[in-house]
């Protein structure tokens, strides 16, 4: 059985740091090609970051600069470092893995608890 378990958020200040992890269970994770999205209230949930197996990575333009996805095979364990936060990253934050449908990239698994993420003074 697959698991995906977010930790890593809290509340922070704008202009703090966030290190986000994303524990996998049940699959070989070095083979997938993995991602973080996030839901802020209201919205629909959002790609933010991918790393395929060979580590080369993409951002949306809303985080590029300020996160970084990076992966430990070893741990199975995906991370994203988030700095420079502010009010618009507040959102509940998800790890997936992700599979090619035609041109889409489209998440594979079903989703975890996420972990909230809440950019405030």
């Amino acid at each position: 059985q697959v698991q995906l378990v977010e930790s890593g958020g809290g509340l922070v200040q704008p202009g703090g740091s966030l290190r986000l992890s994303c524990a996998a269970s049940g699959i070989i994770f070095g083979g997938y090609f993995m991602a973080w999205y996030r839901q802020a209230p209201g919205m629909q949930r959002e790609l933010i970051a991918s790393i395929n197996s060979r580590i080369s990575t993409n951002y949306a333009d809303s985080v590029k600069g300020r996160f970084t996805i990076s992966r430990d095979n070893t741990k199975n364990t995906l991370y994203l470092q988030m700095n420079d936060l502010n009010p618009e990253d507040t959102a509940v934050y998800y790890c997936n893995a992700l599979r090619y449908v035609g041109d889409n990239l489209l998440p594979i698994f079903n989703w975890g608890q996420g972990t909230q993420v809440t950019v405030s003074s």
